[in-house]
């Protein structure tokens, strides 16, 4: 099984849409999914998620399922040099400078995320990722998937950058706060997550791509760092 989390493209946050690169990135993942094609296609309930999922599912004749989970925890804060900052744009400086470094069974004790509201949004957000998995024959047991109904399926998961490092830190057993402050995925990016199965028994996630942009450029486009912050400076 192949899971493809995707972040929406080049967002127009003041009208809750897609700027005119949006649409062209749009248009250039669809032509990307159409050549190895979906079977399953979900999305945020967020109109700049929906408008990204939309363009794939209407080029491959599939129906798309709106999941509100997919939508980023932007309502949780934390407080860095003064200024209030969504959990992801942590500095990498503050999560490195405690030792020993954070685990993935601990990192929501150490400030600035040890706060009932960080480990709830957590804890629920696996929950659902793994009943979503569960739908699609994996069973998450510690680690690892019991391999129940084995499949081919390729999921597409239109959501957030936020969110796509959710799923990293929860595919790959990595503390979130690493997760969100080592990684960074693109406007309509493509992050894949294959299902490695060496028996017939378990699979294991795999990241065989993170944040992929190549359809960007084979369509002429320039990615464009929206959300990384005001530190970013291109160096093309």
């Amino acid at each position: 099984m192949h899971l493809y989390i995707v972040r929406h493209a080049d967002p127009d946050y003041i009208n809750n849409s897609l700027t005119p690169q949006g649409h062209r990135e749009a248009e250039a993942l669809a032509a990307r999914f159409a050549k190895h094609g979906l079977d399953y296609v979900y999305s945020s309930d967020t109109v700049r998620a929906i408008d990204t999922a939309r363009c794939s599912a209407d080029a491959l004749k599939l129906s798309y399922e709106i999941m509100p989970w997919l939508l980023e925890p932007d309502t949780l804060r934390i407080r860095q040099n003064g200024k209030r900052y969504t959990l992801w744009d942590t500095f990498g400086e503050t999560v490195r400078a405690s030792s020993p470094m954070p685990t993935q069974t601990d990192w929501y004790t150490r400030a600035p995320f040890d706060t009932p509201a960080v480990l709830e949004m957590w804890t629920d957000f696996r929950n659902q990722c793994d009943e979503l998995v569960e739908q699609h024959g994996y069973t998450h047991i510690e680690g690892r998937y019991r391999i129940d109904r084995q499949n081919r399926d390729r999921i597409a998961l239109f959501c957030h950058n936020g969110t796509v490092l959710l799923f990293l830190a929860h595919f790959l057993e990595l503390p979130v706060s690493l997760a969100w402050s080592g990684f960074y995925s693109w406007p309509s990016s493509v992050t894949t997550i294959y299902f490695e199965e060496h028996s017939s028994e378990w699979a294991v996630p795999r990241a065989l791509g993170v944040a992929d942009v190549s359809h960007l450029y084979a369509a002429g486009l320039q990615p464009q760092p929206r959300g990384m912050g005001d530190r970013y400076e291109p160096y093309v």
